[in-house]
């Protein structure tokens, strides 16, 4: 019997035939977001089954008329990530159409405090977005970017800079056995920004590590992290003016933003 990949039974041969349900909303999640080569290795289908398959799923040019707000920010969430041809075609748009609406971007400059909002965006894109694109989705100055992404001790994926910049680019300094030590005394109960400002690391960097090792975080630190998480979520809802349940966040630090 043969199955996907993603779906946990791996086939030697692409499956061929008729796309299920579970296949066409898993295509239609990934792609824009991951190469076709990708993608098709995760669904075990030949590429261009994926590329005829999503040729299907999106359709050329439907849409007319002023961008909407929802169109915008879903142009933001794959710039970058792909060609201006794929965003248009994901979002029934020409490409004439998008590229002009990035240029549109480039002119927005946003001020003030980063709102926990963009924050969470900004860490989730950072590593897998260059620095011009990140300036287009978040209309935030390079300086700004760079000063928030130093707050947070965020680096770029080493794939990503490695496809970017070539293997040689993607060399990190390697652990020493006192910022081992210092790993492990500290990983169980901080944060890992915290852990990663004390030893000049990515936060990336200390939760692969920490990962390598086998390392946890204590059970009273897990329950703080989820307390943390949802005092800042009911913060939001309050100035929000939005009522709604609030769960936790476990085991995912979250962070002040920068000024």
């Amino acid at each position: 019997m043969r199955g996907a990949r993603w779906g946990g039974v791996k086939t030697e041969l692409p499956r061929r035939g008729r796309w299920s349900q579970a296949e066409v909303a898993r295509l239609r999640e990934l792609y824009g977001l991951k190469e076709d080569a990708v993608i098709a290795r995760e669904l075990n289908r030949p590429e261009a089954s994926v590329r005829k398959m999503a040729a299907g799923i999106f359709p050329l040019a439907v849409r007319k008329g002023p961008w909407t707000a929802r169109e915008v920010l879903e142009l933001k969430r794959y710039l970058g990530a792909t060609s201006s041809e794929v965003i248009a075609r994901i979002l029934g748009r020409t490409p004439e159409e998008v590229r002009e609406r990035i240029e549109e971007l480039g002119r927005i400059r946003e001020e003030g405090p980063w709102t926990p909002e963009e924050v969470a965006e900004f860490k989730r894109l950072y590593g897998t977005r260059r620095d011009e694109d990140m300036v287009l989705i978040f209309g935030r100055s390079p300086e700004s970017l760079a000063r928030q992404a130093e707050v947070l001790c965020l680096a770029k994926d080493k794939a990503f800079v490695r496809r970017q910049k070539g293997s040689s680019a993607t060399r990190m300094p390697r652990w020493n056995a006192e910022e081992v030590a210092k790993l492990a005394e500290l990983y169980p109960d901080h944060s890992n920004l915290e852990i990663a400002r004390g030893l000049n690391r990515s936060v990336k960097s200390v939760v692969s590590k920490a990962h390598n090792l086998g390392l946890k975080k204590d059970a009273d630190r897990l329950r703080e992290m989820g307390r943390e998480n949802v005092s800042l979520r009911y913060r939001k809802h309050r100035e929000e003016g939005t009522e709604g349940e609030v769960s936790a966040n476990n085991g995912v630090d979250e962070e002040p933003a920068a000024d």
